[in-house]
């Protein structure tokens, strides 16, 4: 067979080949603690379910709008009001079947050879593997750790070229969970006034998982961006909805029409009840949310302080989301090596931190989307198998 040559430049997201290899060992009778995979240990709340059974017995069974059904995207365009006190245009979102999906739309709208796209190291993976299918040029955004993992804002203008055409920016962010403080977009906003023609994608699908009095700083809230500014979120992380497939995207005006047909193209439309569910998400309460978010934060203040008592480990209190992001080049073993060893040696399940880029390498990612006796568990078997080498 003749294959296409970009099918060379396509990555994968390791999270999930940890994961199958994790579910192998199981299989032969290993116990292992998985605190590798990015997804809340929570069912999807009971009157969510409910809405999608409903719409499923009221005859949703059809074909949709390929940009979402209007109530849903009325409810979005409500949700963000409230939530960032910026209005909305329901024409402007875009319902799809999950974040990615939005994430591969960007690329491929702004990502050809001769372009340029900036994105985040270490980043969700599938930012740079979208950049090197569509031909692009990988432009990375050092994200360290004596900022917290939050970009510099001089930096990323200082690296704008007119060769580029998008930034990616994710905060709070996977796999660190580092969260950008607000004074970084002030400083990158006014900077980019020199440059009209770049576009952001600015992921914000962990928004409402912020600690210690954090508040989110969503690129909507500028007006000089809302022109050029994609801005994605979703159900999967905020309602446990990881298995529905349901994001959204506020599009600007002048891109809606492209997106609207990359979904007409691609995937047609995304199913009638899921949709109904999303409004139920949106509009229902929201208590099993903020238990939901609470329950990480307890588990945060286990695990950041256990994983600093560990011999050759240094770990970064995380801003947001459900990851933390620990120095190991104590351990004078590569991320990899880390990442094989714990799970086969000691039945903890991680991901190495060079799964989402170069700057990934000397730390690895623990999701704490697992109970405190989990963690507690899997810090002791760490513990031993420190105690080991």
């Amino acid at each position: 067979m003749q294959l296409a040559e970009n099918l060379s430049r396509l990555g994968t997201e390791t999270a999930f080949e940890v994961l199958a290899r994790a579910a192998q060992l199981e299989a032969e009778g290993k116990d292992i603690i998985n605190l590798g995979i990015g997804q809340p240990d929570f069912k999807t709340p009971d009157h969510i379910v409910e809405a999608a059974v409903k719409a499923l017995r009221d005859g949703h069974h059809g074909y949709t709008p390929g940009n979402g059904i209007l109530p849903l995207r009325e409810a979005v365009a409500a949700d963000l009001e409230g939530r960032h006190g910026v209005e909305v245009n329901p024409d402007h979102v875009v319902i799809v079947p999950g974040g990615k999906v939005t994430m591969f739309f960007s690329i491929l709208i702004f990502g050809e050879a001769g372009a340029e796209i900036m994105y985040p190291d270490p980043g969700f993976p599938i930012y740079r593997s979208m950049i090197d299918y569509s031909g692009a040029t990988a432009v990375p955004i050092p994200l360290r750790e004596e900022n917290e993992f939050a970009f510099s804002a001089e930096e990323v203008l200082a690296n704008i070229t007119d060769r580029t055409r998008l930034i990616i920016l994710n905060s709070p962010a996977n796999p660190t969970g580092g969260a950008v403080p607000k004074v970084e977009f002030d400083t990158l906003v006014a900077g980019l006034e020199a440059h009209p023609e770049v576009v952001v994608l600015s992921d914000e699908i962990y928004s409402q998982m912020l600690y210690e009095g954090r508040e989110h700083t969503s690129l909507l809230n500028y007006e000089s961006m809302r022109g050029r500014t994609i801005m994605l979120d979703g159900w999967s992380k905020t309602y446990a909805m990881t298995g529905w497939r349901l994001g959204f995207a506020v599009w600007p005006e002048a891109l809606v029409e492209h997106a609207t047909r990359l979904c007409i193209n691609c995937h047609s439309c995304v199913n009638a009840p899921t949709q109904h569910a999303g409004i139920a998400a949106l509009t229902g309460p929201q208590d099993a949310a903020r238990a939901m978010v609470a329950a990480f934060d307890e588990r945060r203040r286990v695990i950041v302080p256990a994983l600093n008592q560990l011999p050759g480990i240094t770990c970064v209190d995380p801003g947001g989301a459900f990851y933390v992001f620990p120095n190991i080049t104590g351990t004078r073993m590569s991320a990899h090596e880390l990442q094989d060893k714990l799970l086969v040696e000691a039945g903890v399940a991680t991901v190495a931190g060079t799964s989402f880029g170069e700057f990934g390498e000397g730390y690895i990612r623990f999701s704490y989307a697992n109970s405190v006796e989990n963690i507690e568990r899997a810090i002791e078997r760490f513990a031993a198998f420190l105690r080991e080498l």
